[in-house]
């Protein structure tokens, strides 16, 4: 590749942080701000091969492709009327104790939505190879409901840029702890978008969908595959899990485009799930991503931000990493995080932040070649969803 093959686009504007739900939420816009300090202080902001945008306001018209209009309608009054009564928030999901409404909402929302279109225009033009929207996402947005935080949904705005393009083999690929269920359920019936989740069982965890025998509606049958998770997944195990599946279904599906959401919120210490990751582990699933973009996309990549809300220890790093590696600028984990931003973090936050870019983890993990074990959870919910999927693509679920 030569090095403009390489160039990046990355959506960001001090503006994203006005997607604000208020100093109590877990979405504080503060891990926006402090992802990109803390890649500025990198150097990746001023890299040759990055070009950092901020986006235009929304294009009504392509929003209204996603979401009906009743919907946009009523996330308009949401951010101007302050009392929103229950059969409003039953009826769209807003002003609810997860998407509480906040003046400007359309508009706040509605430039993450944009970031999904313009990363996608921005790779779809030649002009890039990949692009990064980290202030996205919002993969539980519905077409006429808000949930899980997510009002509009920026990842079905680059899904559908990149299907307006050309492309007729998308694949989405899921890491977030919570299950993909808005852009899954968008794609439902749609056999060239290929939907792959590793998220926590429903069980236990929001939304409570994406079991193993969810595999895309009767138009499109195996377009959606699923790994629900244990409770208390830790780094090898959810490594191994996306060693069993993700290879073999994306060579199967032979995508020309890779779009990924890296939601950080599985992380051990994050408040919302019961995984228990590492930011290390978060580093080798967007190495993964990148090299699948190699091996079947020649190159092309677009990723995404999404939940975490762990905002001091692990949204930053991850992210940081995340436009890295997009960039082929990847850090070395054992850095320390730069002096002038832990200050600025630590004055925000109130408590000391991280001092390097791991948390000790070396990426080691039992590779699924090496055997299956019917007594480990993991491995039993890794067969659940090689039986409800292989066959399509031709594949022996114990064997390949």
């Amino acid at each position: 590749m030569s090095s403009r093959d390489l160039d990046l686009f990355v959506a960001w504007g001090d503006a994203f942080t006005e997607y604000d739900f208020g100093p109590s939420h877990p979405m504080h816009p503060m891990r926006l701000d402090l992802t990109a300090k803390l890649a500025g202080e990198y150097g990746l902001f001023d890299h040759p091969r990055i070009t950092v945008s901020d986006i235009p306001d929304v294009d009504e018209d392509f929003l209204r492709r996603i979401h009906t209009g009743d919907f946009i309608a009523a996330v308009r009054h949401a951010g101007t009327t302050a009392s929103l009564d229950e059969e409003f928030q039953r009826e769209w999901g807003l002003g609810t104790e997860d998407v509480p409404r906040f003046e400007r909402i359309h508009e706040a929302s509605g430039r993450i939505f944009q970031a999904g279109v313009e990363v996608g225009r921005a790779v779809a033009s030649g002009r890039y190879l990949r692009a990064v929207n980290f202030c996205g996402g919002m993969h539980h947005a519905m077409s006429d409901r808000a949930a899980g935080f997510c009002v509009y949904n920026d990842v079905a705005a680059t899904v559908t840029t990149l299907l307006d393009a050309g492309y007729h083999r998308i694949a989405y690929v899921d890491f977030d702890a919570h299950h993909g269920d808005g852009v899954e359920t968008l794609f439902w019936d749609d056999p060239r978008v290929l939907t792959v989740s590793f998220h926590e069982n429903g069980r236990f965890l929001f939304p409570g969908t994406g079991f193993a025998n969810d595999i895309g509606g009767m138009q499109a049958a195996a377009s959606a595959v699923n790994v629900a998770l244990p409770p208390r997944t830790d780094d090898p195990d959810w490594l191994r899990a996306i060693d069993a599946v993700l290879p073999q279904v994306l060579r199967g599906f032979e995508p020309q485009i890779l779009v990924t959401q890296h939601g950080c919120d599985g992380h051990r210490s994050d408040p919302l799930t019961h995984l228990r990751l590492s930011v290390d582990a978060m580093r080798e699933s967007a190495l993964l991503a990148r090299s699948f973009s190699e091996e079947l996309c020649d190159g092309r990549w677009i990723a995404t931000g999404g939940g975490g809300y762990s905002i001091l220890d692990v949204v930053p790093r991850a992210w940081t990493q995340l436009i890295a590696i997009a960039a082929g600028a990847d850090i070395d984990p054992l850095s320390e995080l730069p002096s002038r931003w832990r200050k600025y973090a630590e004055s925000l936050v109130g408590r000391d932040s991280p001092l390097v870019m791991t948390d000790g983890f070396d990426g080691s993990f039992r590779s699924w070649s090496h055997g299956y074990d019917p007594e480990a959870d993991i491995d039993r919910a890794v067969m659940a969803t090689r039986k409800s999927i292989f066959p399509f693509f031709g594949l022996d679920a114990y064997y390949d």
